[in-house]
């Protein structure tokens, strides 16, 4: 049986994850939640994802540097970038990076839904 594509949420706070997975799950998305940069590393099967939910602001690590790595290592999966730090700096570097969606925390539950469907119907 084939496993459904997920949802990969980055996040190193547990309560955003756990919201996130809540509201996809909520809309028919299968979520994976990874609570850092080097999590989401070492799971490495990124053709399983519809999307990565990325925060900016990863504990010691920043989300752009981590799509850019990705990026680096020819992995081509669509970036929602999250943040609770909105930044002209931030906002450029992540348009920059190449991103679905740009989405300033706390961000509506429509905002992340829309953003996930046009990453999905572009994958």
């Amino acid at each position: 049986m084939l496993q459904p594509r997920s949802v990969f949420v980055v996040d190193d706070d547990p309560s955003i994850r756990s919201s996130v997975n809540r509201l996809l799950r909520a809309h028919g998305f299968a979520a994976t939640l990874f609570e850092s940069a080097s999590a989401l590393l070492d799971h490495d099967s990124f053709d399983k994802a519809i999307c990565i939910v990325l925060d900016i602001n990863l504990d010691g690590k920043s989300g752009i540097d981590l799509r850019r790595q990705l990026a680096e290592e020819g992995v081509t999966t669509p970036v929602i970038y999250i943040t609770g730090n909105d930044s002209a700096a931030n906002r450029s570097a992540a348009m920059a990076s190449g991103c679905v969606a740009y989405l300033i925390k706390p961000f509506t539950a429509k905002s992340l839904i829309e953003s996930v469907g046009r990453a999905s119907a572009a994958a």
